[in-house]
């Protein structure tokens, strides 16, 4: 029969790299309780127009890369998620998640995209996000900021750039767009296929071309930071002032814009060199008019969203510590008929904390000693429970170290649990 094998581009994730996702999924965890962020989930899967709605219609995510579906059960389109932030944003309306007041939020899960995998671009994609919903002022902007940016120092990245830029308000963007196109239609013979196609439905992603023959026309284009009033300009002044006070460093790119439609006024990206083409970490921005375009009552809103699989690859770079979950011990057992005492045992140990990992037999042996203690020692467990035939008919278990060849090994009576389970977990 055929071997049947993943779906392109949506890769398993397997021990021991499966612990390096756990591991930053609890520094996150931690990070957003010290921040008074909550969890909150949403479906894989919503309908379709909620990201055409939100998104845009032209955009390359609706465009090009959602997977798309008919239910078959009562015909209603449906995708699988993009990015989370309609999702977000559709549940805060749904159930009314604003009615006493505004709210912090993050979020972590698959995401999917229809393109051609490549390293750092897969098919489906875990990210991390943040959503502060009912903020209006430029503090939280900094406040998210500052939130990643510790992230970064607490998993040891220190070569992760920030960039920042203000889209304004619409009318701002409005009068910015008129002196785009005219810019862009001077120089109509210089644009790619892809320019010309968006010049007058989204000429502001022109500017994020990746075509090298494109970059002199887009560098001479108008600057949407000359375009913008004094409320825009006092917001993003206030955003820097407190980044220089906190001590964060960053470079303002007039050419900075984001892939869908709902944001406005700030956006940000931290960006690497180290990964190559695919060399933002994390991006986000403000999006004030979503709640709107959804089909509800205005309200503010900022956030970021970053890739997992990025992140992982920067920290192994950076030297990722030994993040597998510890082992405190491995048991020994000489005799199978002893495995009913033995399991008995290794239930109350765990039931008290201790993790440990039993040896199991081949066949109807458990295997030789020299066997089990190979497999003790490659276990990276700190103690072997040895299980022989002479410490069980004394009802005792043998605990010996594997780590400190200096370290004695004890006996210890099988009915004190509780006394040598607190010796495994104390002696680090």
């Amino acid at each position: 029969m055929e071997k049947l094998t993943a779906v392109k581009g949506m890769n398993d994730v397997l021990p021991p790299d499966s612990a390096a996702v756990e591991w930053l999924e609890a520094k996150v965890r931690a990070l957003m309780a010290r921040y008074a962020y909550r969890n909150i989930r949403t479906p894989i899967v919503e309908r379709t127009p909620l990201f055409i709605r939100g998104l845009g219609e032209v955009t390359d995510i609706v465009e090009k890369e959602m997977y798309c579906f008919e239910d078959r059960l009562n015909g209603d389109p449906l995708t699988l998620r993009p990015e989370a932030t309609a999702g977000v944003v559709r549940a805060a309306l749904e159930h009314n998640l604003l009615y006493d007041g505004a709210k912090r939020l993050y979020y972590m899960g698959p995401m999917f995209r229809h393109e051609r995998p490549q390293k750092g671009r897969y098919r489906q994609f875990d990210q991390i996000g943040a959503e502060a919903l009912g903020f209006a002022g430029p503090e939280v902007d900094a406040e998210l900021i500052l939130m990643a940016h510790a992230l970064w120092q607490e998993i040891g990245l220190d070569d992760v750039r920030l960039e920042l830029n203000s889209l304004g308000q619409a009318h701002e963007r409005l009068a910015h767009r008129k002196a785009l196109i005219a810019h862009l239609e001077q120089h109509a013979g210089q644009l790619d296929e892809d320019a010309r196609r968006r010049l007058h439905s989204n000429p502001l992603r022109i500017l994020d071309t990746k075509n090298p023959a494109m970059q002199p026309l887009v560098e001479a284009a108008p600057k949407l930071l000359d375009f913008l009033g004094a409320e825009s300009l006092a917001h993003f002044k206030t955003l820097t002032d407190i980044l220089q006070t906190n001590g964060v460093a960053y470079s303002v790119n007039p050419r900075l814009v984001r892939g869908m439609d709902y944001y406005n006024l700030t956006v940000f990206e931290f960006t690497t060199d180290r990964l190559g083409s695919q060399g933002t970490v994390c991006a986000g921005g403000r999006y004030d008019y979503l709640f709107e375009q959804l089909g509800g009552k205005p309200a503010p809103a900022v956030g970021w969203a970053l890739g997992v699989d990025r992140v992982l690859a920067l920290a192994r770079g950076a030297g990722l510590p030994d993040v597998g979950p510890p082992l405190d011990a491995y048991a020994i057992v000489t005799d199978a008929q002893d495995l009913p005492r033995v399991l008995s045992t290794l239930q109350r140990l765990r039931a008290a904390g201790v993790s440990v990992q039993m040896h199991t037999r081949t066949g109807e042996a458990m295997g030789s000693m020299k066997s089990q203690f190979k497999r003790a020692d490659a276990s990276g467990a700190r103690f072997a429970l040895i299980f022989g035939q002479d410490e069980i008919k004394a009802n005792q278990v043998m605990v010996k170290p594997l780590r400190d060849a200096r370290a004695a090994q004890q006996l210890h009576a099988l009915a004190d649990v509780s006394t040598w389970a607190t010796t495994l977990q104390s002696a680090a």
